[in-house]
């Protein structure tokens, strides 16, 4: 591990073609910080992300990732992304195990089968998440926690240097948010760089070590969870009620080598 920052952001301005939503930005993550990413509605938490992701437009300032500029960056599979539309799909049939080894396709040229590495990274991050004992199970029968951890364990499949994530505890309910923050905090011992977008601080609370919240495409805060609790709690609730647009929500294209909604297809067979 080095001291070069995975995200530098100074001036950053995404948006989608000319319309622009988040402007100005500045924003550095470390190694081994875990950040929550907080803001009521419309406040542009999942464009930013989307702008490191490259499914959002960078149409200004300086976007530096893993010390190299945004429009150079070439190694996609450092970021391991978790979308926040987590119900896979019932149409197509798919075992745990089959939809996390969807994450070492950017790995390897697609000519080239899996092989024994693959199977040891896909152990490792079912392992990470606890799902294990249930690899060659249908994910269509988990539950919706369940499958959010499916979807974890995809994108550390990859072994990223940074796991971001898009409201992971969304439409969870208590009991699994607990067992989500447990995996998390997990990854987080285990020095896991996260930046997590949420809106359910409370369940992650011994998860994260910084807080930076956004207001109409700008941060106005960054800082301590303890500071944040002092006088910025609102952001919190502002955010309970957002419903993204199809954009924020994970419908626009990935560039290669970030799996997004990416599934296996095969045959539906009775």
């Amino acid at each position: 591990m080095t001291d070069t920052p995975l995200i530098s952001l100074r001036s950053a301005t995404f948006g989608y073609a000319d319309r622009t939503v988040v402007e100005g930005v500045t924003l550095t993550q470390g190694p081994g910080e875990v950040i929550a990413l907080l803001g009521p509605n419309g406040s542009g938490k999942s464009t930013l992300v989307k702008g490191l992701l490259g499914l959002s437009d960078h149409l200004g300032g300086e976007v530096v990732l893993f010390g190299t500029p945004l429009a150079r960056f070439r190694e996609k599979p450092r970021i391991g992304y978790v979308p926040q539309r987590h119900s896979l799909s019932s149409s197509v049939r798919a075992t745990v195990r089959e939809v996390v080894e969807v994450g070492r396709l950017p790995l390897r040229p697609f000519w080239r089968p899996s092989g024994s590495e693959d199977a040891r990274a896909v152990d490792e991050a079912l392992d990470a998440v606890g799902l294990r004992d249930r690899e060659r199970e249908d994910v269509a029968t988990l539950s919706g926690g369940q499958q959010r951890r499916v979807l974890i364990a995809r994108a550390l499949a990859a072994g990223p240097d940074l796991l971001v994530m898009d409201e992971p505890t969304a439409g969870v309910d208590a009991a699994n948010q607990a067992v989500l923050a447990e995996v998390l905090s997990g990854l987080a011992a285990r020095g896991t760089s996260m930046l997590i977008v949420t809106h359910e601080l409370a369940a992650l609370r011994d998860v994260v070590t910084r807080i930076v919240c956004m207001d109409a495409g700008h941060v106005d805060f960054d800082g301590a969870p303890t500071a944040w609790a002092s006088g910025h709690r609102g952001h919190e609730a502002g955010d309970a009620h957002h419903h993204p647009s199809p954009t924020e929500a994970g419908h626009s294209p990935g560039l290669a080598g970030i799996v997004t909604d990416t599934l296996p297809t095969r045959e539906v067979r009775p």
